[in-house]
């Protein structure tokens, strides 16, 4: 076993992976992948457009869904090129700078969309237990705020984890697990110290969606005892009602995180692939569910996209 490091004039090459056990199937199964893709894109950049386009969604709760739109339209191109070139043309190598530039997106984006989340639960709290003052409280200005708070809080924790990795040493083996670059992944292939690259990773990980998650349920309570001391039954429900599409996003997005960073430390004895497709939902499932999610659920958008749609019909 030899150890190459990033310091040689030739930056350092990895090998990507599609399905384990299932290289001569890979070109069937890049079939439903690159439609989830198509899905996500489209569907993505459809509610972009229409929130955009339409004066009557310029409101913090869908200036929030544009924004989750956007997070999870990025999630999925940072992947794209490598995911279909892998599965397409075998095409597996990636160095480490552009593995790096790819992680430090990925888990950006990530962090990013809890970030949103985050938010859109606030904005479903002020919603329902003071109305009154939810104008006033959410102006485009503060929205805005939130916006780039949340960007800069995940710049300053991924940049640190992107910079010590860019230090590591690695040995002979050089496959990366996946068909992009995952921080546990790579760093595990190093055959230097990594526990600062653990540590880093983690402070990460809870200083984003391990804040965010607990603050979330904190706000649905307050959002449920606000709801039951509604005296109308009809009033409770259309109070439900409105919060139906942040819940359903919410579960997508945090059920596949969890389950696998439990694959991760408890899945050991897992088959590979196990962990390849928990990592493939993870990162496709929530970009194709959220747009149709809100499009089925919240009528203002289904009436927005029934519209765009109409008219490009009769343009043609």
């Amino acid at each position: 076993m030899w150890v190459l490091n990033n310091t040689g004039a030739q930056p350092l090459t990895f090998l990507l992976t599609g399905i384990p056990g299932l290289r001569a199937a890979q070109i069937w199964v890049s079939i439903p992948v690159c439609l989830l893709y198509a899905g996500a894109l489209s569907g993505n950049s459809m509610i972009l457009f229409v929130v955009l386009r339409e004066q009557s969604l310029h409101e913090p709760m869908y200036y929030f869904l544009s924004m989750l739109s956007a997070t999870d339209l990025s999630l999925s191109l940072c992947t794209l090129s490598t995911t279909l070139g892998v599965f397409w043309f075998e095409a597996r190598e990636i160095n480490l700078n552009a593995c790096v530039a790819q992680m430090f997106f990925l888990h950006g984006f990530t962090f990013m969309e809890s970030g949103v989340l985050l938010a859109m639960a606030f904005d479903r709290f002020v919603a329902i237990c003071d109305p009154l003052r939810y104008t006033t409280i959410l102006t485009n200005a503060r929205i805005a705020q939130i916006g780039m708070s949340m960007l800069t809080r995940n710049v300053a924790v991924m940049l640190p984890v992107v910079l010590v990795v860019k230090r590591l040493s690695f040995c002979s083996s050089m496959v990366l697990s996946h068909s992009y670059c995952y921080h546990v992944d790579l760093i595990q292939l190093s055959c230097t110290d990594n526990r600062i690259n653990s540590i880093l990773g983690l402070f990460a990980l809870f200083s984003t969606t391990g804040f965010d998650c607990p603050c979330i349920l904190l706000s649905y309570v307050l959002i449920i005892r606000s709801v039951l001391s509604i005296a109308s039954i009809e009033g409770r429900q259309k109070a439900f009602n409105t919060c139906i599409s942040h819940i359903s996003a919410v579960a997508i997005f945090y059920i596949p995180l969890i389950s696998l960073s439990l694959v991760h430390c408890y899945g050991h004895s897992a088959p590979p692939i196990v962990h390849t497709i928990m990592a493939n939902i993870f990162l496709l499932i929530p970009p194709v569910l959220n747009p149709i999610i809100y499009s089925v659920k919240t009528k203002q958008i289904q009436k927005a996209v029934i519209k765009v749609l109409i008219q490009k019909r009769l343009q043609i």
